[in-house]
């Protein structure tokens, strides 16, 4: 099992943002998280689409984008334009999350559902046939630099373990708080593909992508879900 790193651009230099992304990536990160923020769903507001084109023309690694938005209908067809490979929308979003699913899946691009914190892992079950990829967030979206929410650890298991008994093809993403220190038992917990921000972007950038694949293979062998 291949564990991957989604770095988010939220930590990285806005005003060289190409520059960064092409560090990571060079260094072996296989995504790029874009954490998309509307000022209603969460209380920051970060970028648009018009930003992911861009970045779709400087990287030709897989735009991971995450929705933190009121409303998706509204935009899905603009993030779908602009390139996306991954559009993550929140089941606490408004609207028809699983309709949402399957228009993103219907337009070519992989389809993601994500849940807050305090919501039960269990909502996600009746959806994941429809999702290539669920993200459970470990710190309260809106803000980098938060702590690691060690309840997740509960949510992590019990959404892999759902996953491992349908062979569902869906990734398991977390986001938020993840750093060398803690990374391994959270990839021991079920998560393949792991979203950092501050610890990839702060200081050596290609230092730390090495650093936390190290650190991917330890959790990889202690892992019963990936053998």
């Amino acid at each position: 099992m291949e564990i991957k790193l989604s770095p988010s651009i939220l930590s990285a230099d806005f005003a060289n943002l190409a520059r960064d992304i092409k560090i990571a990536t060079d260094a072996g990160a296989e995504y790029v998280h874009v954490d998309v923020m509307d000022g209603h769903f969460v209380p920051n507001i970060t970028i648009g689409a018009p930003v992911v084109k861009a970045l779709r023309g400087a990287t030709d690694k897989v735009l991971d984008v995450h929705l933190m938005i009121s409303d998706p209908d509204q935009y899905l067809d603009d993030f779908i334009k602009a390139g996306s490979d991954i559009i993550t929308v929140h089941y606490e979003s408004n609207g028809d999350t699983l309709e949402q699913l399957k228009k993103i899946r219907a337009a070519g691009v992989k389809a993601a559902c994500v849940i807050k914190p305090k919501t039960p892992a269990e909502v996600l079950f009746p959806l994941l046939p429809y999702c290539d990829m669920v993200l459970i967030m470990t710190v309260e979206p809106g803000f980098g630099g938060q702590g690691f929410i060690p309840e997740c650890m509960d949510k992590i298991r019990a959404v892999r373990a759902e996953i491992q008994k349908n062979g569902y093809a869906c990734e398991l993403e977390i986001d938020g708080g993840a750093k060398l220190s803690n990374t391994a038992d959270i990839v021991a917990a079920g998560a393949d593909v792991i979203v950092a921000g501050s610890a990839v972007f702060g200081g050596d950038i290609a230092a730390n992508v090495k650093a936390f694949h190290d650190v991917f293979a330890e959790g990889a062998a202690k892992a019963d879900w990936s053998k």
